[in-house]
């Protein structure tokens, strides 16, 4: 299933950025999205140690389901309260099981490999999934984080419905291959973290001020010495967003879709009006030369720090231009 132009990322209604809402604030919120136009929702069987895909499911009863595209991930999971990245064929079947369940429903419409378990060839992984499209538990097979080589492997196995990846004005690492790639196979790629972790949005006034467990506290670009190099940038894109007469995380995002018609930003919040103007700026118009100078002024050479720490670059297998700290 070919998914929307834009999606809704459900992830902080869990866990990661700042501090998510009540069970029940997350559901309203989601329901009030839906019913105004958001109709592609991406969760995971890691975020909230499975409590996410319960508040995507409860948001969905009651009539909603077929109202959207819906995305869930394994591969990845909370186990005793540790991640853990499994691939195994035996471990996606039981994962996509307990997504079904938690979710209320009987298929998922896209169902992600989250991380390429290194430890077991990925056509395996991919053979499990697509067995499961086969008997209707999941519409489509989805990679996350791969590299073209790892994309065409899997690709030739089953058909990969969707490649979510990390892309964002701040994080080009898709221009190194993968956009090009999803292009020419007429494979979707779902741009996640598409307003730089909040950074594009305007919404980091300091790192400092971010709670303890928000995950930016350990991501370099968050971290000294990078941030006030990054944090520079900022006063630039807000008059670039003035300009472009649009918010800054619509502005980025408008840049994102311009990458191509098969980039599907994802960006997240726990803000029904935020995820509305997010989903507004599929229909914005903002000149091809504004775009480039936002395309000059955040990008891999300005932006100062990699994107992750050793520890989760070692878990990607995406090409990368140096992404650990």
């Amino acid at each position: 299933m070919t998914p929307p132009r834009m999606g809704l990322g459900c992830m902080p209604l869990s866990h990661a950025y700042g501090i998510p809402p009540a069970a029940d604030a997350g559901v309203a919120m989601l329901q009030e999205v839906i019913d105004r136009g958001v109709t592609f929702l991406d969760t995971a069987t890691l975020y909230g140690a499975g409590s996410n895909e319960q508040i995507v499911g409860r948001a969905l009863a009651g009539g909603r389901r077929d109202q959207v595209v819906l995305a869930s991930k394994g591969g990845m999971a909370i186990v005793d309260g540790v991640k853990v990245i499994d691939g195994r064929p035996e471990t996606l079947r039981a994962q996509v099981d307990a997504s079904l369940g938690r979710l209320g429903v009987d298929h998922i419409d896209i169902y992600y490999l989250h991380r390429w378990d290194k430890r077991v060839p990925i056509g395996e992984s991919v053979a499990a999934l697509a067995e499961l499209v086969a008997v209707g538990k999941i519409g489509g097979v989805g990679l996350s984080e791969v590299s073209v080589a790892r994309l065409r492997e899997a690709h030739a196995v089953a058909p990969i419905a969707a490649v979510q990846n990390e892309y964002s004005l701040w994080s080009r690492n898709p221009e190194l291959g993968i956009l090009e790639a999803t292009r020419d196979l007429g494979v979707p790629l779902v741009a996640f973290s598409p307003v730089a972790r909040g950074f594009l949005s305007d919404g980091v006034a300091s790192p400092d001020d971010l709670p303890e467990k928000d995950i930016r506290r350990g991501m370099p670009r968050f971290q000294p010495p990078h941030w006030s190099t990054n944090a520079q940038l900022l006063p630039a894109w807000r008059q670039l967003a003035g300009e472009a007469g649009c918010t800054p995380a619509q502005l980025a995002l408008v840049w994102l879709l311009s990458r191509g018609p098969h980039v599907v930003p994802i960006p997240g919040t726990t803000s029904a009006a935020h995820a509305l103007e997010n989903e507004a700026a599929t229909e914005l118009t903002v000149a091809r030369e504004l775009l480039d100078r936002a395309g000059a002024l955040i990008d891999t050479a300005t932006v100062s720090g990699p994107r992750y720490n050793e520890t989760n670059a070692a878990e990607v297998d995406a090409e990368s231009f140096g992404d650990a700290a």
